[in-house]
């Protein structure tokens, strides 16, 4: 029996909904993403509700809202306390995206489920780990090995890959294969053959064009706006695909010289680009090797201004714009009130880059395009004055008063019942009033008098026998130069450090803008005003697909690529999950599942595994080879029982008959080719085949892998005749793999 695994979508399955699964491994409990929408609905959270407590372990995928918007209220509201794992770029943009979420709410409603302090509480619980990174799991995840891989889909996006036992549970939503502008796409080589694969069917029915397609669609369709003298909305995310559209754009408009103002307006949007500076190491090739020849980080915006208030562009200049603004559902934020303003205006146009979630203004737009009347609702929240303000601090007054006498009130029950106990059991100066008539009655009326004097203002020990000062030993240590000191408790932690700069605009240690952080000092009392509008939509709307996931060929081919034992479907619409099921079922593997929402599965290996350990006797006696990261070996052993009835290796009692040679290792034609260049072969592609000199040719034949994954039947033939450069480019060749 191989290791135990436990699917159970919360959320997202047979649906476009946030994403979040639990999966268990050997008994240990992972939440595997714990997303939210834009309506931030607790119902959707009722499932997670039912298992926040057992959760042993949070891996966050990507650093948008659907993929980690629940965490706050998770751990605030639902019981959450698990440790939490996330790349970099995911732990800081994602701490953004939920600042700009809260603070785009706030300023349109009385938003309470979770608040600034909620959202730094859950994220420093998180453990940031780096692209590829092995980290091993202790105490009850003992011999489980997490590890993050580039997703291709957002910045710092991540496949989990989890390992125990040498079997991997691979979690791969929201991939892209693609090379972008500012990104790497999957690196399909890393998980061939998992046991299992947790895969989503969003783009299961979409096709895409080519991406230098796309791109000059994109801009022309702006341009021609702009050259109208109209502006152009791009709804957006806030520290997600606004990178990559940020970066088209950019380059477009170097290149042509263009001097249409471009704006990037959300809360945090220097703390944005401040921070992706910073990441050029999780970032596209292409954008590292600049970076190292010319110095030039690509996230120098030289094109594009950054604002955090949207009085910062109501006071631009007039013309034709360009502004990309936070929310991307249209349903709150600044992109919400642009819209209101512009979509009157016939040569405007809004332009979505990716579709909308359910429900939201923005799905409604796209669904059915304008020319149309629709009703949004228009909030804004303003100090109160006059009468208000006057009712308003009465009433503060009123429950300050009102905790204050509580306070006084638990304190004193709190002072007498420790006065009674301790005096009563323990000290001596106290008259016994239950025997006050049997005293002198030079006592009896005073006897109360003298224990208020001799007590009040003391709280004794219940150990004491009398009132006493309290008196408290130093015990440092000292040395010839004075008390010792320890550096450690001067030391400030990163948590700390962290909490100080929240507040600190546009350095690489704030994670709050200037203008937003005004937002949160400002104490005034104020509310939030509201009213119906109804907004007659004449202005264009185009969708163009800047997703940023890899449409239904590609994960087709991925998935056939990555040929897992077993495979689970979530997140997709019904008619995607099932066109996706029936497709793997036929030439991908035979085991494929797609759950129900809290429907657990049980996706357990089929393979018989058994733990081994080799004995020391035979370690002794193994030659090891390097083959990359790895040591490999061959040896003939006899199977035994070692002291602690663990299956144990131990060398072979009669002599082992001889194996025939194997050639380990995976040839890669083009290297091989030029490796003979290097030593002074001819050789060249053709038909192919690979030419070499004027007589020998080599090739592979047969497939490289089957259905459901295995090693196929491909095999490398050398052609020739019998000549000195036949023997020659056979020993070239044989070199390229480790013989045992």
């Amino acid at each position: 029996m191989g290791t135990s695994v436990q699917v159970t979508p919360l959320c997202g399955v047979y649906n476009e909904n946030p994403l979040s699964y639990l999966v268990s491994i050997d008994g240990f409990n992972f939440l595997i993403d714990c997303g939210w929408n834009d309506h931030f609905d607790p119902s959707l959270l009722e499932p997670l509700s039912r298992v926040a407590s057992t959760v042993d372990a949070v891996l966050l995928s990507h650093p948008d809202t659907l993929h980690l918007g629940a965490l706050p209220y998770a751990m605030k509201q639902l019981g959450l306390s698990a440790q939490v794992f996330s790349t970099e770029p995911v732990y800081r943009l994602g701490l953004l995206t939920m600042y700009d979420q809260y603070l785009s709410r706030k300023q349109a409603s009385e938003f309470d489920l979770f608040t600034l302090d909620d959202i730094d509480s859950a994220f420093q619980n998180v453990t940031r780990l780096t692209n590829a990174q092995h980290h091993h799991l202790s105490g009850k995840g003992e011999g489980i090995v997490i590890s993050p891989h580039v997703a291709g889909h957002l910045l710092g996006g991540t496949v989990w890959k989890i390992t125990k036992d040498g079997e991997d549970v691979i979690y791969a939503v929201d991939f892209n294969h693609r090379k972008e502008k500012h990104l790497n796409g999957i690196n399909q080589s890393s998980f061939v053959r998992p046991a299992v694969l947790i895969t989503d069917a969003y783009n299961a029915l979409n096709n895409q064009a080519y991406r230098r397609q796309k791109d000059r669609e994109f801009t022309e369709t702006i341009k021609k706006t702009l050259r109208s003298h109209g502006n152009v909305l791009l709804p957006v995310d806030t520290a997600g695909r606004v990178l990559e559209l940020l970066q088209i754009l950019e380059s477009c408009w170097t290149e042509e010289n263009l001097n249409y103002p471009i704006f990037f307006l959300t809360y945090v949007a220097s703390s944005t680009i401040d921070y992706v500076k910073s990441f050029l190491e999780w970032m596209s090739d292409a954008m590292a090797k600049s970076f190292e020849t010319t110095r030039d980080n690509a996230f120098i915006l030289k094109r594009v201004t950054l604002l955090v208030n949207k009085s910062e562009l109501d006071n631009a200049p007039e013309g034709p714009k360009v502004v990309l603004a936070s929310m991307a559902s249209l349903e709150a934020g600044f992109s919400h009130d642009i819209f209101v303003e512009w979509a009157t205006d016939a040569k405007n146009l809004v332009l979505f880059t990716e579709r909308a979630q359910f429900g939201t203004l923005a799905r409604m737009l796209q669904a059915d395009p304008p020319p149309k009347a629709v009703k949004v609702t228009m909030s804004k929240r303003i100090p109160l004055v006059g009468e208000e303000l006057i009712a308003y601090e009465e009433e503060q007054n009123r429950i300050k008063k009102e905790e204050a006498l509580k306070a006084s009130l638990i304190k004193e029950e709190e002072l007498k019942a420790s006065h009674g106990a301790d005096l009563n059991m323990s000290d001596p100066m106290v008259v016994d009033t239950s025997n006050a008539k049997s005293l002198p009655d030079a006592v009896g009326p005073r006897g109360g008098g003298c224990r208020d004097i001799l007590i009040d203002g003391f709280t004794p020990p219940s150990t004491s026998v009398a009132p006493m000062f309290p008196f408290y030993e130093n015990n440092s240590e000292w040395d010839d130069f004075g008390e010792v000191i320890n550096p450690d408790d001067y030391v400030i932690k990163d948590e700390d450090m962290n909490q100080g700069a929240m507040l600190v605009g546009g350095d690489m240690d704030g994670k709050l803008d200037e203008g937003s952080a005004s937002l949160i000092l400002d104490a005034r009392p104020s509310k939030v005003v509201s009213s119906e509008l109804t907004v007659q939509v004449k202005c264009s709307l185009t969708y163009m697909d800047f997703e940023g996931r890899s449409d239904a060929r590609s994960v087709k081919s991925i998935l056939s690529h990555m040929a897992p034992l077993k495979l689970v479907l979530v997140h997709g619409t019904a008619e995607a999950t099932e066109h996706l099921k029936q497709h793997c079922l036929k030439h991908v593997c035979p085991h494929v599942y797609a759950p129900q929402l809290e429907e657990t599965i049980d996706v357990t290996s089929d393979l018989c595994a058994y733990k081994v350990q080799l004995s020391e006797r035979l370690m002794s006696n193994i030659i090891f080879k390097k083959l990359g990261e790895n040591e490999i070996a061959w040896f003939d052993s006899d199977v035994g029982k070692a002291e602690d009835e663990m299956l144990s290796l131990l060398p072979c009692s009669t002599p082992a008959p001889p194996h025939k040679p194997i050639l380990v290792g995976d040839l890669k034609m083009a290297n091989f080719k030029q490796f003979l260049a290097d030593n002074g072969v001819q050789v060249e592609f053709a038909g192919g085949a690979l030419r070499c000199g004027e007589y020998v040719t080599i090739r592979k034949v047969g497939d490289a892998s089957h259905k459901g994954g295995g090693s196929g039947s491909q095999q490398i033939v050398i052609e020739g005749p019998a000549c000195e450069d036949f023997y020659k480019i056979r020993e070239y060749l044989y070199s390229q793999f480790y013989l045992l």
